[in-house]
């Protein structure tokens, strides 16, 4: 039970210290990135093609056991 206390009072002091700085505390200012523009499509009917036949396969081995 102690050792929960000691842990607990550790992570509740810790806490405090870990706060993040105001950007008007000093650096550049931050801007906003440029959009990154990636290809959804071919990757996700690749991932989805590949699913239908694993199950696909799975369901052929599992009918051709019984």
């Amino acid at each position: 039970m102690t050792k929960l206390l000691l842990t607990a009072a550790l992570l509740l002091s810790v806490g405090g210290l870990a706060q993040a700085q105001s950007p008007s505390t000093g650096g550049p200012t931050p801007t906003t990135p440029d959009p990154t523009q990636v290809p959804v499509d071919g990757g996700a009917s690749l991932l989805l093609a590949s699913g239908v036949a694993y199950g696909l396969r799975r369901l052929h081995a599992r009918r051709r056991a019984r």
